[in-house]
């Protein structure tokens, strides 16, 4: 008999062990290309915002919620199927053809926006003067199809086209879509600070079928005020907190005690009429501000038009969603729907001390 043969091969036990710890990594460790969107947390804006150097120190609170969006695993992909307030996305779903990058500096993009334009609200209704200096506007999508894509980078910022300029990105979009589909523009934008152009060719849009440069497109300004403003929102990113920064800068401008000690969230997005705009989420920011206490909740009765009614029958307003959030989680909570910053001023002057 060989010597070899007298040799023990390796009983194949020895190795589940460890067989058992990879299967164990990858189900609870290993990510996989999926995102779990589900209730983030509940801030308190006293913490964020100052005005002439001074913080909030009145009773109550105005409160921004999040959603929190986390890279699922396998197991946390299966839990996420049996809650009412998670929600497994695919990467398309979340960023688009962005990649992740791109996509933290679109969320940026967008809270620096959504800051200016609460600080421009709430100024103006507190009756302060300031000025607000168009700087032009920032790319945030490019589509492929564009064909601009490969000329324009997102995080660029455009000054104008065919040699014009403008005072937000409204009127710009206005001046692409009164030219024709396939006529060559010039568009002037500022890359890493260097001025540079590109030339091409105005293409249909999907959404309305109007010329367009395929680009998304969010103004880029600075508020010079006469009562200096200033946000820290950290690593927060994204728009939705338009509506609380606003009262929260408009409650330290006025020093009326607007909130009347009562501890108030929200959500919605602000443009420069003061309107709140529909955001993404409400079901699981409701869930947060339940969760942290909140006694009142102001979430966006956006209007949804005939066509978008027409594609999506089921679709419902961001108070219509919360009101079902609402009503899931059995709270206390009081939802209140606000079309603009003025109905949430008028709701509040309603409010008794507390």
């Amino acid at each position: 008999m060989n010597d070899t043969d007298t040799k023990k091969k390796p009983s194949f036990k020895r190795f589940i062990p460890y067989i058992f710890l990879v299967l164990l990594a990858l189900i609870l460790i290993v990510p996989i290309p999926y995102y779990i969107e589900g209730p983030g947390s509940t801030e308190n804006l006293k913490d964020f915002v100052t005005v002439d150097g001074k913080k909030d120190k009145e009773d109550g609170g105005f409160y921004l919620t999040t959603v929190s969006v986390r890279k699922a695993t396998l197991v946390s992909a299966l839990f996420s199927q049996f809650s009412d307030f998670s929600e497994l996305i695919s990467k398309e779903e979340l960023m688009g053809t962005s990649s992740s990058k791109e996509y933290q500096q679109i969320q940026k993009y967008y809270m620096e926006s959504s800051q200016n334009a609460a600080v421009a609200q709430a100024l103006s209704l507190a009756g302060k003067e300031y000025e607000l200096k168009f700087d032009g506007v920032y790319v945030m999508t490019i589509e492929k199809e564009s064909d601009f894509y490969g000329k324009i980078d997102i995080g660029d910022i455009v000054t104008g086209v065919d040699g014009k300029t403008f005072e937000n990105s409204e009127d710009l979009v206005e001046y692409i879509k009164s030219q024709k589909v396939g006529q060559t523009v010039n568009v002037s934008f500022l890359h890493d600070g260097k001025e540079q152009e590109a030339e091409g060719k105005l293409m249909e849009l999907s959404t309305d079928k109007k010329p367009g440069i395929g680009i998304s497109l969010i103004d880029h300004t600075e508020i010079d005020a006469s009562v200096p403003v200033k946000i820290d929102a950290g690593s927060i990113g994204g728009p939705s907190a338009g509506l609380m920064f606003t009262l929260e800068i408009y409650e330290l401008l006025t020093q009326q005690g607007i909130r009347k000690g009562h501890q108030i969230a929200g959500t919605g997005t602000i443009n420069s009429e003061g309107i709140v705009g529909r955001i993404g989420g409400i079901d699981k920011k409701i869930a947060t501000a339940s969760a942290s206490g909140a006694e009142i909740f102001f979430a966006p009765d956006d209007e949804i038009s005939d066509e978008v009614k027409k594609e999506n029958p089921d679709i419902k307003t961001n108070y219509e969603e919360a009101v079902a959030a609402a009503k899931k989680l059995d709270t206390k909570m009081k939802i209140v729907p606000v079309k603009t910053v003025q109905d949430a001023l008028d709701y509040l002057a309603t409010l008794k001390e507390k």
